[in-house]
């Protein structure tokens, strides 16, 4: 028996594990999630690619009527998952729109969470960061908290060589995940970040989801609150 491409991770919520991405020579691991809305429909957080199996597993859920491209650097796959459901209302991070303006967005995220998902989720706009502005989620059923890049971790071994040096020197294959270093130092408005990430650490956290890293399955809270503690010092 096949194993589905998506994994159950609380009421109403499902992970895909997609292909790996290379970024500058690096190997990432990459995750989609999948919300059930309160119409019916489906929202896909920071779409991977699209396989066959992945389409039939996603359409067996129901019809795609949301996709959430949460910072300017997950883009790669968004065409493919337009294409296969040309209905879905495109909302895109601050910032996509110039990088990628061969792609209809047809909404650009803030810090309010959009009419059609306001039951099910929460979110705020991460302000001060140089590399990108990124936008983090909160399912409110399943207690998870939705990061993209903020937060990483690799395992130990996934890099060889002067690879497996630079990614230690991120941050990237600490015990738990962390907040690469290049986002640390990419924090100039750390006044604004610091207004955005007390938001987040109010949330009633469970768990919490990255793009890159295995997710955090108990004590979301306070996990939040060690990870970004450098930065609310």
């Amino acid at each position: 028996m096949s194993v589905s491409p998506l994994q159950p991770f609380g009421p109403g919520l499902w992970l895909a594990d997609g292909t790996e991405a290379e970024v500058a020579g690096f190997r990432y691991p990459t995750r989609a999630a999948v919300v059930r809305l309160g119409d019916g429909g489906l929202l896909v957080w920071s779409p991977v690619a699209l396989s066959p199996a992945l389409r039939e597993a996603v359409a067996a859920l129901g019809e795609v009527r949301r996709l959430v491209a949460p910072n300017s650097l997950h883009h790669l796959h968004l065409a493919e998952w337009r294409a296969a459901w040309p209905s879905a209302v495109l909302h895109a991070a601050p910032g996509l729109a110039a990088r990628r303006p061969d792609l209809t967005i047809d909404a650009e995220l803030d810090d309010a969470p959009a009419p059609a998902w306001a039951a099910e989720l929460d979110q705020v706009l991460v302000r001060g960061n140089k590399i990108t502005t990124e936008v983090v989620f909160f399912h409110r059923a399943s207690g998870t908290v939705l990061f993209t890049d903020l937060l990483q971790q690799f395992p130990r071994g996934w890099f060889r060589g002067w690879r497996a040096l630079v990614a230690r020197l991120d941050l990237m294959t600490e015990p738990e995940p962390a907040v690469p270093r290049k986002f640390r130092l990419a924090f100039t408005d750390r006044p604004a970040a610091r207004e955005s990430l007390r938001r987040i650490l109010d949330w009633p956290a469970e768990r919490v989801v990255m793009a890159h890293g295995r997710p955090v399955e108990r004590d979301g809270r306070a996990y939040l609150a060690r990870a970004f503690g450098w930065l609310m010092r």
